[in-house]
This record gives C-alpha cells, structure tokens and sequence, in this order.
C-alpha cells in the first residue's frame, strides 16, 4: 500500500475569495490533487480553510500552503496560517504561471490555478515564509505610499497640461488642478520625511541606505525601496529569485 509522503494545500488568493485544492504525494513520487473548495478571504473563511485541511489530511505528516505573492490579498491570510503553526510559502506568480505552462493547462480557471499551485507545491521545494522585519514592513508601506502619490500627480500634471492647450482654458479647472499638484507635493514631502525618520530610527537599516547609496545613481528612495521589498535582501537567496 502507498504512503503518503507529502501534503500540499494550494490556495489562488483573490480580493474576497480563498479558491483552494487539496493535494498529497505517495511515496512512489506519483501525485493527486483531489479535493477543492472557495472560502471567503477573511478571518472567518481562514478557521474554516483549517477545519477543512484538517479532516482531509493525515494527522502524522505536515500540511504545507502554498500561495502566490498577489499585492496585498494574500498577507492576513499568510499571517493567519503562520500564527497557528502552519508553514506557509509565498511564490512569486511567474514561477507558477511558468510552471502551469509545463501542465499543458487549456483553460485557466481560478480551480485550475488553485490546482496548479498544489501540483508545484508537491514538486518542488520551497522555503518557508515567515512575516517581515516589522520595520522593513512599514517601510515598504510608505515607499508604495509615495509612488501611487506619484503617479496620482503625474495625472494632474498631465490634465492641467491638456487644459492649459485648450484654445480656451477654463480658469476654475486650471486652479483645482495647480491646487491638487500643490497638495500631492506635500503630500510626497511628508512620506518622505517618515522614511527618513524610519531609516534613522534603526542603525542597522541606516548603515544599509548607507551602502547602498554609496553605488552611483542609487539615492535614498530607491535604497528605501530595494530595501523594504526584498525585507533587507532577505527574500534574495540566489542569482535565480
């Protein structure tokens, strides 16, 4: 009779769903994936996602989960798993989606995504996730921060440019449009400042900006950012993440 050998739970996190299958490998390396369910992305939806697994699952062996990085959807749920012992690990979309390519998958589904990532998760190794540095968290919320003001200014700019090409320019519109891009401003200057504040606050962190701004072309925001989304270099492993 075959043992069971490897557990893997693959979760295709959406904005409100959690679309889920249930997979194991035997010891004569064959596979199935068979078992799927949705649950709602929420606390509620998490301790139901837990019942589940558990009276699916073999008791003895580890049930890993498996996710894709998706923005910011998938991180109460990766909180959630790690807070009740559960090993959790984040991929980044394109290995899946490469790896989905190599299952000859006709049809991508949120059900054939959700079984995809199980079928990578029993293949393949992965390293465990684990939360942020709560400082490099914080830092990459004010950096993402910045850059949507960013690019909220650059429309303005770009509408107070088309209006101010009009034959006749409506006076009204062109004053809301200086006002906003006057706001923005201030807006990007005080995000900034809480950087600043951030990085000085911690030595370890100020003496990476440090380094890093010492490379030509490399200032403060793109050191914050580098920073802040590799959680201090810690998510680079090798020349191949």
């Amino acid at each position: 009779m075959k043992q069971i050998v490897k557990q893997v739970c693959g979760i295709d996190v959406a904005q409100k769903e959690l679309v889920v299958a249930f997979g194991r490998m035997y010891d004569d390396f064959s596979s199935q994936v068979y078992a799927h369910k949705t649950f709602v992305n929420n606390v509620k939806g998490f301790d139901s996602l837990l019942s589940w697994v558990k009276k699916l699952s073999e008791e003895v062996i580890e049930v890993l989960f498996f996710m894709e990085a998706t923005g910011v959807y998938h991180e109460k749920l990766a909180y959630h798993l790690y807070l009740n012992n559960q090993q959790v690990n984040i991929v980044l979309p394109n290995k899946i989606s490469n790896y989905a390519r190599s299952l000859e998958v006709k049809t991508v589904t949120d059900k054939t995504a959700s079984e995809a990532i199980t079928q990578f998760g029993l293949e393949r190794k992965s390293e465990p996730w684990s939360p942020p540095d709560p400082v490099f968290k914080q830092m990459r919320q004010l950096v993402r921060e910045r850059d949507q003001i960013v690019q909220a200014r650059t429309v303005a700019k770009n509408q107070l440019h088309a209006e101010q090409a009009e034959a006749i320019p409506l006076k009204n519109t062109v004053s809301r449009l200086k006002k906003q891009i006057t706001f923005f401003d201030k807006q990007i200057t005080e995000v900034v400042q809480e950087i600043n504040v951030l990085i000085k606050s911690n030595e370890k962190i100020k003496v990476a900006v440090d380094l890093l701004c010492s490379i030509p072309g490399v200032g403060l925001l793109t050191a914050s950012t580098v920073l802040a989304e590799t959680n201090g270099f810690d998510l680079i492993k090798n020349k191949n993440n």
